[in-house]
């Protein structure tokens, strides 16, 4: 796995501590990263977008777009610290999310098992793809 210059996010979600506990004979694994509150991430996807060029007003457009929260809900998710698998298991995935593909650091999207993995990675892609100048309109698969 390379860092740094692929962009804070996906190295962030990618540098988490995969915790392993045995149940029996079933082992489960938690990433960090599912516990971590969506609030303490948020900044950096504006911060990473407006080094780009780019605005929290399209972060925030991008956000709802993929859970489909109004910025009244995505809001109060912000301030109550919701963790990004408390925050995903409310969201309703918006149907066109399938159509999102290709690779974050190193990793196709669409190939990765963990359904709540596979949401945090889908809205990473999203943000890179703004970060890149990518128009809206072609983020949004419409």
């Amino acid at each position: 796995m390379r860092l740094g210059s692929r962009g804070w996010t996906t190295a962030y979600v990618w540098a988490v501590q995969c915790h392993i506990h045995a149940y029996g004979t079933r082992l489960t694994s938690v990433h960090r990263i599912f516990t971590t509150a969506f609030s303490s991430v948020y900044p950096h996807y504006v911060t990473k977008a407006e080094r780009k060029g780019r605005t929290k007003a399209e972060v925030d457009e991008i956000i709802q777009w993929l859970t489909g929260f109004d910025q009244s809900a995505l809001d109060r998710y912000l301030q109550a610290e919701t963790t990004f698998d408390e925050f995903f298991a409310a969201a309703n995935l918006n149907p066109n999310a399938t159509l999102i593909t290709g690779v974050v650091c190193g990793i196709r999207v669409e190939s990765v098992e963990d359904p709540l993995m596979k949401k945090i990675r889908l809205l990473d892609k999203l943000i890179d793809e703004l970060a890149k100048g990518k128009k809206m309109d072609k983020i949004m698969r419409q």
